[in-house]
């Protein structure tokens, strides 16, 4: 039979530590207004939802967005052929830290195979899956290719031409487009739902030759009538629009 080992100095100092330890503010209760309480604990919280992560931006892109498709330019994808989309989605971590699966759920959103967008930004090649089925999922991303979609150029137009602000990532290695500089109303061009704290966002997708004539009209015209060139909005799956005049 082994022989008891007796404790040391240490292991008794520790245990002695832990039975005295008392945390600061335990088991206390401390009244407070819940405006005050909401303001300081709460209000922080809800201004990083709304402004950097679930309300798109007037260049009609949410951080996740901008940022995967940032990379996707970065490593010359609007030229060439397609790359395993596990290889876009590792360059992307270096500007979003949340992790893989949500970036290749942005990145299935975005392309074309998917038939989410009626103006994909994204080319893909293999099961992206399609938006209108549960039944019909994505393959995973090692089997996936993707490249940027030439409409994407007009995301990128006059980028090195200090265009857009530029501000470090999140582990200052590298700096990113705080937005980008697109050369047509992509906040119309693409429906866009974003669910944020005590704000939502949901806009529909126009026509872009619509949309691009109606920027025309506007800029000739400021009170130009938006009817005669943006009729009503494009849906991808189609439908009918239902209204009371």
């Amino acid at each position: 039979m082994a022989k008891r080992t007796k404790k040391n100095e240490t292991d008794r100092n520790s245990e002695e530590l832990n039975i005295n330890a008392h945390i600061l503010g335990a088991g206390e209760v401390v009244e407070q207004h819940i405006t005050d309480t909401l303001e300081v604990n709460y209000m922080p919280y809800a201004m990083s939802v709304i402004m950097s992560r679930a309300i798109p931006e007037i260049d009609g892109f949410k951080p996740s967005h901008r940022k995967l498709l940032y990379t996707m330019y970065k490593m010359g994808l609007l030229q060439g052929g397609t790359i395993k989309s596990a290889n876009i989605v590792g360059r992307t971590m270096q500007l979003n830290p949340h992790g893989d699966a949500a970036i290749y759920e942005t990145m299935i959103r975005l392309a074309r195979g998917n038939e989410s967008l009626l103006h994909p930004y994204v080319e893909s090649k293999g099961n992206f899956g399609k938006s209108y089925s549960k039944n019909m999922q994505y393959a995973a991303s090692r089997y996936t290719e993707a490249k940027l979609a030439p409409i994407s150029a007009e995301l990128f137009r006059d980028i090195d031409k200090d265009t857009v602000d530029f501000v470090p990532n999140y582990d200052n290695t590298m700096t990113e487009p705080t937005l980008l500089p697109v050369t047509f109303p992509s906040v119309l061009v693409n429906a866009n739902m974003g669910i944020a704290v005590g704000m939502a966002s949901n806009i529909c997708s126009f026509n872009l030759k619509e949309i691009c004539d109606t920027t025309v009209a506007l800029i000739k015209d400021p009170d130009a009538d938006i009817t005669e060139t943006l009729k009503a909005p494009d849906f991808i799956g189609g439908g009918q629009i239902l209204y009371d005049e």
